[in-house]
């Protein structure tokens, strides 16, 4: 049996090995880093496919990089309130480094402190 290629697989892959967590440009010039536009792209899936996306937004909580599993929390936090709650407790105890960039300030944290502020808001 041949594998077939599912939809939005290219961006759940940028997401899955994101190595910076960004929700906008970055830098002077603005830009959009590859994983970004990735997660705009499967946020907007969302509402189409939220269904078929969600369980592999899952399996992206436990392979991904520190960067892609934040992504990962943020986006089933759109299908589902619950499932996002869920996600950032799953997450609440990882100490993986996550490198942040907020327009041109680029900064860090770890997945637990993301996710306890998270679970707070």
């Amino acid at each position: 049996m041949l594998w077939k290629k599912q939809a939005y697989d290219e961006e759940l892959k940028l997401l899955a090995a994101a190595d910076t967590l960004a929700f906008g440009g970055v830098g002077i010039a603005g830009a959009l880093l590859p994983a970004t536009k990735a997660y705009f792209a499967v946020e907007e899936a969302l509402r189409r496919d939220g269904h078929d996306l969600r369980p592999r937004l899952e399996a992206l909580l436990d392979k991904a990089t520190p960067a892609g599993k934040v992504y990962a929390a943020e986006l089933l936090t759109h299908v589902d309130a619950a499932a996002g709650r869920s996600a950032w407790e799953r997450l609440r105890g990882q100490s993986g480094e996550v490198k942040t960039f907020q327009g041109c300030i680029m900064g860090s944290t770890t997945v637990a402190r993301y996710a306890e502020e998270r679970l707070r808001d």
